[in-house]
């Protein structure tokens, strides 16, 4: 490696990591090491800390794994050669020295360092859930964020049909894992404590459409429901979870439980490196943390007050920072900034060979984006067919599209995007909403 050479370390082996890595060159036969500054005689050696020792895999992908539609090997993503360092997890870091210092010994030299360290599932604070001083969960219980936890929940139902499962939490994670399990033939409660499903992205009218759908499949759903505690029995000197009672006093049987309860950045290796963190790691428009030498995108960032949380962003801040680090944002001037992401929420809860036939059951399809629920003189657009289970809401606010709701079929959703993503002024509303909006 030459002095002139830039060298990046990057925390992280999820989606944002490892496009940043293969956009700096590595693993696609420049390789880390390799000149990919493509301005002078300079170059970016990269490393990547993956802290599973999983091969590098698509979360978004996991529930269609819990499923059984696809095996684990189908959502690997492709990984940066030698340039992953899989099964090893950075504990600290000194900024003063720049360096990183992981716990199998080895310590990381950077230039300039990235955090993608993603996120953590939320673990509510039930009765029962952790022993006093300690912090196992009882057999049975499952947070469902890694590939670890998703192998974990199929061996749980794969033991019999009819395994009863109570899933804690209505949002779309808790939604795919619902039906996910539903469709392994698992007996599945799903509690959510707010009054609708998924409802920071759904109105109250596709809520229950998707509650409808669930519903249809078995699945039993309590909304305005708060879980106090789990019951567990000691089995061969083990907790097993036994049941989940809810605020009410009502208590569910259960053999598994999955805590579907949000996710929370991962800011610790930050906060105690002395970074400016609020919800997520502070970064600018050039994805700069309080450490101008510190860069963070994904899960972990938070940007203009705002954290993602979704995989889009996370792609796009991957590539901003990229095209920073390397001056190849195809001009002569510097890079532009990251100036945020207009985000879109898609789901798809597809039905697995041989079930839903003639029940109505069949696959589903949403999507939600920008603001759902419209303000004091926005205009609001509804089309919806019952018969047909589609469901579309457009807020119109002056001439420009603000924000949509689409559940059902979904021909329309890429016209309709666009024209919010562009901020275009609205020529053709009906148009857009119809099938003939193309997608």
């Amino acid at each position: 490696m030459t002095s002139e050479q830039q060298r990046v370390v990057v925390i992280g082996g999820g989606l944002a990591g490892l496009r940043l890595a293969a956009r700096l060159g590595a693993g696609t036969g420049t390789g880390a090491g390799a000149d990919v500054g493509g301005g002078g005689g300079g170059g970016t050696d990269v490393t990547v800390l993956g802290e599973e020792s999983h091969v590098p895999y698509n979360r978004v992908l996991l529930a269609d794994v819990l499923a059984g539609r696809y095996a684990p090997d189908v959502t690997a993503l492709p990984a940066p050669g030698p340039a992953l360092r899989r099964g090893v997890r950075a504990v600290r870091i000194d900024r003063a020295d720049r360096t990183v210092h992981c716990d199998d010994g080895s310590v990381e030299r950077y230039d300039t360092l990235v955090l993608a360290t993603g996120s953590n599932a939320v673990l509510p604070p039930l009765r029962g859930l952790f022993e006093p001083e300690g912090r196992e969960l009882p057999d049975g219980v499952h947070a469902f964020r890694t590939m670890d936890d998703c192998l974990a929940l199929s061996a749980a139902v794969a033991v019999r049909q009819g395994v009863r499962a109570v899933v804690i939490g209505g949002g779309l994670l808790g939604v795919s894992a619902a039906r996910a399990l539903a469709e392994r033939g698992a007996q599945v409660v799903l509690a959510q404590q707010g009054e609708r499903l998924m409802e920071r992205q759904l109105d109250a009218d596709a809520s229950a459409l998707l509650h409808t759908h669930l519903t249809a499949l078995g699945i039993e759903i309590h909304t305005e429901c708060r879980v106090r505690g789990l019951t567990t029995a000691q089995d061969t000197g083990r907790r097993q979870v036994t049941g989940v009672e809810f605020a009410d006093g009502y208590r569910l049987d259960a053999d598994v439980v999955v805590l579907a309860c949000g996710v929370r950045p991962r800011t610790g290796l930050a906060l105690a490196a002395g970074l400016e963190v609020r919800t997520g790691v502070v970064v600018d428009d050039r994805l700069r943390t309080s450490d101008p030498r510190i860069r963070a995108i994904g899960d972990c960032a938070e940007h203009a007050g705002r954290v993602y949380g979704l995989a889009g962003p996370a792609l796009e801040q991957a590539d901003a920072l990229a095209a920073q680090l390397t001056g190849t944002a195809g001009t002569t001037t510097a890079a532009p900034g990251y100036t945020g992401t207009r985000a879109l929420t898609r789901l798809t809860l597809t039905t697995a060979a041989g079930t839903g036939s003639g029940t109505g059951t069949g696959p589903l399809d949403l999507a939600a984006f920008g603001e759902t629920t419209p303000l004091p003189g926005d205009d609001v657009v509804r089309l919806a067919d019952a018969t047909r289970r589609t469901y579309r809401k457009v807020v119109v606010r002056g001439d420009r599209l603000v924000g949509g709701v689409l559940l059902g079929e979904l021909s329309s959703v890429g016209a309709l995007a666009r024209s919010w993503e562009d901020e275009e002024d609205l020529t053709d509303l009906f148009h857009l909403l119809t099938d003939d909006g193309g997608s």
